[in-house]
């Protein structure tokens, strides 16, 4: 089974976005507010807005993605924290309906009511109602609500720990993934996103947050963003502070997906960061919508780069695929064996 960790619904009926234009017209007219959450949208409308994502899934050879609301349109920097829990619930339960209309091809994974100087905490009733009632295998955890200005604590900050502690109980990861910019210095998908990623890596390396949470997991996105083209400085900066080693500091807890859109990145990538660190994702349908002209094929098809890295053997390429994603997800492993889905290297 080709699992991709990294989805995002980017083709969302008009409705939802009708629906986000009068919630902000709102904040600043209340009679502009919308009188309903109801978005009146039907179940047909829904299975013709993600027949790119599965037409895409039959071409490239995918079988199941983690489904997770549009990134940049988390915007938790927009509004109040009433704005943003009324927008992220929505959000989550169209996600929810799209995996209970075609649970063959998606999995939910969640976004969080976060909001810049509200704690963390605020968020755990969402949490859990995603968990727990919508059958969430996984959260989307934004280091940064305030959209580029980075005007809040680290990851490693403890206004951060009940969050964590709610994650480890309900045994979910949480993908490290930003929002749109306000800050007209960093491009969202060029700059924002990368950064992020670099970032929270060294947040990381500078606490001690797998210590006081051991099963605590992340994924960072984009490939790590410069983390493993600068590896090397990781490891001093590491050594510096006087940190463990990277492979007992970190990489029992954090992850990388593959979403990066040309071949020698991904080599890179699968030499430099342990296979059982890295995971299939695609980003689809995301940052890079085109045709490379280099190679004849769309920037985000990185199965095909998958497929053609050389020195990775059947095993190795099943973890990355398959078997990572089921260890790092385990409700999703455990949704999959209910489906008669046993893991099954060859």
């Amino acid at each position: 089974m080709i699992i991709d960790i990294h989805g995002h619904y980017t083709t969302e009926p008009a409705a939802l976005h009708t629906f986000r234009d009068k919630q902000l017209a709102g904040l600043t007219d209340t009679v502009r507010k919308p009188i309903t959450t109801n978005l009146g949208v039907s179940d047909e409308v829904l299975l013709q807005s993600v027949q790119p994502q599965l037409d895409f899934q039959k071409q490239r050879g995918t079988d199941l993605t983690l489904f997770s609301p549009r990134a940049a349109g988390m915007a938790h920097h927009i509004g109040t924290e009433e704005v943003s829990t009324e927008w992220t619930s929505i959000c989550n339960d169209l996600i929810f309906r799209i995996c209970e209309l075609l649970p063959d091809n998606f999995i939910g994974i969640g976004q969080l009511p976060q909001s810049p100087g509200v704690p963390p905490k605020n968020c755990i009733p969402e949490l859990e109602r995603m968990v727990n009632e919508l059958g969430f295998v996984g959260v989307n955890l934004n280091p940064d609500p305030s959209g580029g200005m980075w005007t809040g604590p680290p990851l490693t900050d403890r206004q951060w720990y009940p969050l964590y502690e709610k994650l480890c109980e309900l045994d979910v990861p949480a993908m490290i993934h930003v929002s749109s910019s306000c800050n007209h210095n960093f491009h969202g998908t060029g700059a924002h996103y990368i950064n992020a990623d670099t970032t929270a890596f060294m947040q990381l390396i500078q606490g001690d947050l797998f210590k006081d949470f051991p099963t605590l997991r992340f994924i960072i996105p984009h490939g790590g963003g410069a983390v493993p083209y600068h590896w090397g400085r990781y490891r001093g900066l590491a050594q510096n502070m006087g940190r463990p080693l990277l492979t007992e500091h970190l990489l029992k807890n954090v992850f990388f997906d593959t979403c990066v859109y040309h071949l020698h990145g991904i080599e890179l990538l699968a030499k430099v960061i342990p296979v059982d660190n890295i995971m299939f994702g695609s980003e689809m349908v995301g940052a890079v919508r085109g045709i490379d002209p280099e190679t004849g094929h769309h920037y985000d098809d990185t199965k095909r780069y998958i497929d053609q890295l050389q020195g990775v053997d059947n095993i190795s390429r099943f973890k990355i695929v398959e078997g990572n994603a089921r260890r790092v997800y385990p409700r999703l492993d455990k949704i999959l064996n209910s489906r008669g889905h046993p893991v099954n290297i060859f």
